[in-house]
């Protein structure tokens, strides 16, 4: 059988890192390329040799694809996602989906209407912490989960232009990293509703003022969910964390708790701690090979089956929990419609 012929939009690092681990799946065939930088598709010609440098978007679309994974700034994720489902390509995209949850509401739904695999970038799912703290929630070992702290602080900040400019990249590190945490939140407790947020923005150690341009570098927030669980998230870029950063999802239930973490500071090594009192025992501990584990399995589904995954319509949730985050500013309230 003819193998899938996939398209990649934006050839940084992450996108270079993504094309090898699905590249190297063998479900696919990388077929061309595009970016704005020759260096950055050189690059990644080097890893996939057969594919060819594009002029640009448009040309990716008549290139007779089946499929694109979009790497590109996030104010572009939604529009370029949408006209390529509807020029019939399933899509892998980078996360945010969009910078709201109307924009990620039209991506999902032009993936529907196209019949199109859709998938976002939350490669933390594919941990192998996070895999064996999944499995252990829903084995009821820790009991009814009745609070949740998740964390994730990097002692550096995104080294491109368009990440501080709100209106390219829809906030700070809420939809750099906090993104993360919520989507990590929302799936490991099995997507319940979200009843009331409550949030605080700072940039440059200074409350953001409402209606500020300003992007966030520190926010924290604290969400109820219908199950009766209360988390709480934080996250910052340039914290004086001692570190280069701090990784952290930690649930706590009515019989035990658990923590997935990163070990040493490491932005790649996880393990899985399981608590019973007093005690801890490690479950889970490096190495673990996790980085392009979503964009592999995106590629191996496509191969077997393009139709639209009902999963996709999560990500809508995810969206719309970062967008009552940053609606939610200095503490007010912001209750479920």
């Amino acid at each position: 059988m003819t193998r899938p012929r996939i398209g990649f939009l934006g050839t940084g690092w992450i996108g270079r890192h993504r094309m090898a681990a699905i590249a190297a799946s063998g479900a696919v065939d990388v077929a061309a390329i595009v970016d704005p930088s020759e260096d950055c598709a050189r690059e990644a010609q080097a890893i996939a040799p057969a594919a060819a440098i594009l002029p640009g978007f448009d040309d990716l679309l008549d290139a007779e694809l089946d499929g694109v994974a979009i790497a590109t700034p996030s104010a572009l994720h939604a529009d370029q996602a949408i006209a390529a489902l509807e020029g019939g390509l399933a899509v892998f995209c980078q996360k945010p989906l969009g910078r709201t949850a109307d924009e990620a509401g039209r991506v999902v739904e032009a993936a529907r209407a196209a019949d199109r695999l859709l998938a976002v970038d939350y490669s933390y799912r594919q941990t192998a912490a996070a895999a064996a703290l999944a499995d252990l929630m829903a084995s009821g070992e820790l009991g009814e989960i009745f609070a949740a702290d998740l964390v994730f602080h990097n002692a550096y900040g995104p080294d491109k232009p368009w990440f501080y400019d709100r209106a390219q990249s829809g906030g700070g590190c809420v939809m750099d990293l906090g993104v993360h945490l919520a989507d990590l939140a929302l799936w490991l407790t099995g997507f319940p509703a979200v009843e009331a947020v409550t949030s605080r923005l700072f940039a440059d150690g200074k409350p953001i003022a409402p209606g500020s341009d300003q992007v966030e570098d520190y926010a924290t927030a604290r969400f109820d969910l219908a199950t009766g669980a209360a988390v709480q998230l934080a996250c910052s870029w340039r914290l004086n964390a001692g570190q280069d950063a701090r990784i952290e999802a930690s649930f706590y239930g009515t019989k035990g708790g658990a923590s997935l973490r990163n070990v040493g500071g490491s932005f790649y090594d996880f393990e899985l701690l399981h608590y019973r009192g007093t005690s801890s025992a490690v479950l889970v501990s490096p190495p673990d090979d996790w980085g392009g584990r979503a964009a592999a399995a995106w590629a191996q589904r496509l191969a077997s089956d393009a139709s639209f995954d009902t999963a996709a319509l999560r990500l809508v949730e995810v969206s719309a929990l970062i967008d009552r985050i940053y609606a939610a500013d200095g503490g007010r309230r912001s209750d479920r419609d």
